[in-house]
């Protein structure tokens, strides 16, 4: 029979491993914590720093395309109206995409390069943050033991194409290690989206309304079956509301439009 010593000693000597070990976790947090990325998946910054700057800077991308979006395609829309779709907690600053003070004659398409327009918009929105992800990245790289020099960051572009985003971004770094050189230059970073889908549609109906005062939306998404839903509300008093849904991501842009209402014959 064991003795009440005996049992306290081994109790204590428990305690002993389990605070070694719980100060051995501790102390290898700190000494790898730096070659992990927090929020972009443990990527490897060395192997895949394309990688890193994608899920570095995708959630303000993400964020950005939302607002602009749901918004009419702006930012800080100026030319606006107040609405809420059905469904919709509160109502939403909808920008004008056609518009004019005439009631009677076609609205004037406020912005005739829509695609163009969409990217600066997207560009304002992430400036900085691309800025920062990539200063990050150098961090990281010299974090690893990399001597990092070079022309570095020298600003981006945005481009939208079907199905994606793509950020171009203008930099030059010569990565030494062990001796080994190599050159990382112009990283490229591609996000899905249909942003690009959505307002070559919205494009298409900027331009039927501002010429003819009308848009079919339903030889519109006979002839693109399965791909688009568009929601159209006409108020009566000259204001039309567009909602246009990618039916497969749920993407949607809404915006509004002013104009041609047909006078009453007495």
């Amino acid at each position: 029979m064991k003795k009440v010593g005996e049992n306290k000693k081994g109790q204590v000597t428990i305690f002993i491993i389990i605070a070694i070990l719980l100060v051995s976790v501790v102390v290898l947090f700190f000494i790898f914590k730096d070659n992990l990325i927090p929020n972009n998946g443990n990527v490897d910054i060395e192997a895949n720093p394309g990688e890193f700057l994608k899920n570095c800077i995708q959630e303000k991308i993400d964020e950005g395309v939302e607002i602009i979006s749901h918004q009419g395609g702006y930012i800080n829309p100026e030319l606006n109206i107040n609405f809420k779709f059905d469904g919709e907690e509160n109502p939403v600053k909808t920008a004008y995409l056609c518009y004019t003070s005439n009631r009677y004659s076609p609205c004037i398409n406020q912005e005739p390069l829509l695609i163009q327009h969409l990217k600066e918009e997207i560009k304002r929105y992430i400036e900085d943050d691309v800025g920062i992800c990539f200063r990050e990245l150098e961090k990281g790289l010299e974090k690893k033991g990399i001597v990092v020099e070079g022309k570095g960051y020298n600003g981006f572009e945005v481009e939208l194409n079907m199905k994606k985003i793509i950020i171009n971004i203008n930099s030059k770094l010569i990565l030494t290690k062990a001796d080994e050189r190599r050159e990382l230059k112009n990283i490229e970073v591609i996000i899905p989206s249909r942003f690009y889908d959505l307002g070559i549609v919205v494009q298409e109906i900027l331009s039927q309304e501002s010429f003819g005062c009308s848009f079919n939306e339903f030889d519109y998404m006979d002839f693109h079956p399965g791909i688009y839903k568009i929601n159209k509300l006409e108020t009566g008093d000259g204001i039309t509301f567009y909602k246009v849904i990618h039916r497969n991501s749920g993407e949607w842009f809404r915006f509004a439009l002013k104009g041609c209402v047909i006078p009453q014959v007495i």
